[in-house]
């Protein structure tokens, strides 16, 4: 009896063995919901730079933010043309969105909050943007400043929002203390590179989506 043990655990530790990479898996990153604030019309301006308004008439109310990042599988490899797509409140914390009408967040002309893009070959992707505003989230409570994000990969999708580190809602926010593993939606902050414009912070995040 006792040989059989050895020779099914000699047998089990091969396989294993056989396999390394299946023990080193990430996880997916996980789901939030995508909200009502998704938009109803899409700008005709979706590229990458989300602070200036349509036909360039002037630059978005707010800090700059560049969100960068990759999308990866399982395996970590890189997810080359994944479709991603976000979409945030302004500096002031007010979606351009009919549902949104809290006047006392006022809109801004030249932010419409909403890009696309697709990854490169390396799964990277990068947008220039302003950092949402926080805003209500129920009586008593704000919304952490965020963005939407909606992935596309070869075979999966991601819907999910995306946070920023250091900020101080993070602690508070409902959304992410209900969300296992929320500490993966947290964007990292990174040292700006040469030519970044002065001011400007950037942050780095990285999607795993659950596929190999």
């Amino acid at each position: 009896m006792r040989r059989f043990v050895v020779t099914r655990a000699g047998a089990l530790a091969a396989c294993l063995a056989a396999f390394p990479a299946a023990a080193k898996l990430k996880k997916p990153s996980p789901h939030q919901v995508m909200g009502y604030t998704y938009p109803v019309q899409k700008p005709a301006d979706q590229d990458w730079d989300l602070t200036t308004g349509p036909g360039g008439a002037g630059r978005a109310k707010g800090d700059i933010v560049y969100f960068t990042g990759r999308v990866v599988d399982r395996n970590g490899k890189p997810i080359l043309g994944a479709r991603i797509e976000i979409w945030q409140a302004n500096a002031a914390g007010r979606y351009t969105h009919p549902s949104d009408s809290d006047s006392k967040y006022p809109l801004d002309p030249n932010f419409d909050g909403y890009a696309l893009q697709m990854t490169d070959d390396q799964g990277w992707f990068r947008f220039k943007t302003i950092k949402p505003g926080p805003y209500p989230g129920g009586k008593g409570w704000m919304r952490a400043p965020h963005i939407h994000v909606d992935i596309s990969g070869r075979e999966s999708r991601l819907i999910t929002q995306v946070y920023l580190e250091g900020e101080a809602l993070n602690k508070t926010d409902r959304f992410i203390l209900a969300t296992p593993r929320s500490n993966t939606l947290i964007a990292k902050s990174r040292k700006p590179e040469p030519g970044i414009e002065p001011g400007a912070q950037v942050f780095y995040w990285e999607s795993v989506l659950s596929e190999y």
